[in-house]
């Protein structure tokens, strides 16, 4: 019998007053020995909404033998995803943000209603996995992340495709460069397989930021979700936790400022997603750390890109995977200073000693060495000045033009944008901008990939730039400016933005200016009234009216600096 006098499950298995609850477990089937084992939470995003969740269960099923092995118990339990692939472009996206926060939620509350003692969290696509983080360290019980895996290549005329390759064929056929039959060619070939999107998009990007921040098993985010060697990594996961519960670290012992730098670092040598700079803030606000997308920024800005991956190069997470992953990458950074090799890790090891045995490999071409980055600098950038006080973020992986000068052309929200895009409504040279879709103001700060990518299709991805108080898309290219702050709902600069107002971007500085006096702008703001949204109730009411800005994360609630008690000690 296990010593559950400190465990959570005492409350619901111990004594002779637990009978009640107990009953519930023979009903399901459980002997008296699984009672007295510790009880581990399995949560998992399973649906069958989209590709990137529809192998889940086959892996949960690994990771509760892996728990069994180990000597414990699990329970497994579903939460939601809303998958941006299909979520995009209407306004269905303005759910994906807001699924992180109820993702989140739904676990901190199972765990807590049922009191379990550890977690294993599997996710798939883009918000569930800094969701299923955030409850990790909300808790604080021992908990291992597992990534469900990346979808295969599809193969469309003799290349690789992913669905940024569907999303910018329709901007393509608008500008009359392909026909329908085209269109309707690559949509049925350009995703084949169970899986997250493939290229270095928002799910692979947390995927990394799980393995380098040390919340999941070396290498088990690498290998594509169809390949049944995943199984042998998700029992490993299993295992792992029931480790961690005889007084292995907790999510907050892992997840130190030096393990989020770590994280940050890994975005920028991926030339991955500008999600993340939402996503690490939220997460140390769950850890109760600061670490804003000013912090975030400073650790791109010195960091080299080091991996070709699409969007802005030429390979896939497949490809990532066959060159060896995470761990190749983490072990160039580490020699190079770039990494805290002394930060705890899931596996009990420090991030220098799980990479004891790892080397560098010089027969593949899809991670360079630090010695000759793809650039000096990451793959990601933010962004700070007069139309930005509290800063915005950029993606120039493979970009070559890294500053823009342009007058403004404005849009109140996205579907305005797209229609003018499609029709070619604008001239080569301006700053399109779309503000009313922040956190607060969309509500759910929507991310823009139909836009960006109708833009990039019609061959205008560097002709013109855009700038926005929502999200991109991992899968986004171009120059394309997120996370403008304070968002227009909350009468930042973007908001007060007139037609033909000059901007100017500087990638390299770091710098985004709107070109007009502070008198003129006060004049402005004196006139200025938030845009109504036509949310009054529901879940994206509750939304807006708890949100945060987004440099701060985009947060509900005020995280561990605010807590009385943590979940795990109860």
């Amino acid at each position: 019998m296990a010593d559950k006098s400190r465990l959570p499950s005492r409350h619901v298995s111990v004594g002779a007053a637990k009978a009640p609850q107990r009953s519930y477990y023979y009903a399901m089937g459980l002997t008296e020995a699984e009672i007295e084992k510790p009880f581990i939470g399995v949560a998992s995003c399973w649906n069958e909404s989209a590709p990137c969740n529809i192998s889940l269960m086959r892996q949960a099923r690994s990771v509760k033998e892996g728990v069994r092995m180990g000597g414990g118990t699990p329970f497994e339990f579903c939460t939601i995803t809303v998958t941006d692939g299909i979520a995009m472009g209407h306004e269905g996206m303005r759910s994906s943000l807001v699924s992180r926060e109820v993702i989140a939620d739904s676990v901190e509350l199972t765990m807590r209603g049922h009191s379990y003692d550890a977690l294993v969290g599997l996710a798939g696509c883009d918000k569930s996995l800094p969701g299923m983080m955030m409850a990790m360290l909300r808790l604080n019980v021992p908990s291992v992340f597992f990534y469900g895996g990346s979808i295969l290549p599809g193969c469309w005329r003799d290349r690789d495709v992913t669905v940024q390759d569907v999303f910018e064929i329709v901007g393509e056929h608008a500008s009359g460069k392909v026909s329908e039959e085209d269109v309707f060619e690559l949509e049925r070939v350009a995703c084949p397989s169970a899986g997250a999107c493939g290229g270095q998009y928002t799910a692979n990007t947390m995927a990394c930021v799980a393995e380098a921040i040390g919340l999941a098993v070396p290498f088990s985010g690498a290998l594509p979700a169809p390949d049944e060697g995943r199984d042998a990594y998700a029992r490993r996961a299993g295992e792992t936790v029931m480790q961690l519960i005889d007084g292995g670290p907790r999510p907050r012992d892992i997840c130190t400022r030096e393990a989020f730098e770590n994280a940050a670092a890994v975005v920028a040598a991926t030339g991955g997603s500008t999600n993340a700079g939402l996503h690490l803030p939220a997460m140390a606000n769950e850890a109760g750390i600061e670490f804003t997308l000013e912090d975030v920024a400073a650790i791109f800005k010195k960091t080299p890109y080091i991996a070709d991956l699409k969007p802005g190069g030429k390979y896939v997470a497949r490809d990532m995977a066959e060159a060896g992953g995470m761990p190749v990458l983490m072990r160039t950074l580490l020699d190079g200073g770039f990494l805290h090799g002394d930060c705890v890790t899931v596996t009990g090891k420090t991030l220098a000693e799980n990479l004891e045995e790892v080397t560098f490999r010089t027969d593949q071409n899809v991670i360079y060495p630090v010695s000759n980055p793809l650039s000096p600098t990451g793959g990601v950038v933010g962004l700070k000045g007069s139309l930005a006080p509290e800063g915005a973020i950029v993606k120039v992986a493979g970009m070559t033009k890294l500053s823009f000068r342009g007058p403004a052309r404005v849009f109140e929200c996205e579907e305005e944008a797209f229609e003018a895009v499609s029709q070619g409504g604008y001239e080569d040279g301006e700053v399109l901008v779309i503000r009313n879709e922040g956190p607060k103001g969309g509500p759910g700060m929507r991310e823009m990939l139909a836009t960006t990518a109708a833009l990039y299709g019609q061959g205008a991805g560097d002709k013109v730039a855009l700038i926005t108080d929502g999200r991109f898309s991992g899968a986004t290219r171009g120059f394309c400016v997120g996370h403008v702050g304070p968002e227009a709902a909350d009468g930042g600069p973007i908001g007060l933005l007139r037609d033909g107002d000059m901007i100017a971007i500087d990638a390299e500085a770091g710098t985004i200016e709107i070109e007009l006096s502070q008198s003129e702008l006060d004049a402005r703001r004196a006139e200025f009234t938030p845009r109504e949204n036509n949310y009054a109730s529901g879940a994206l009411y509750k939304f807006a009216k708890s949100v945060g800005p987004a440099h701060l994360g985009a947060c509900t609630h005020p995280g561990a600096r605010a807590e009385k008690h943590v979940y795990a000690d109860i």
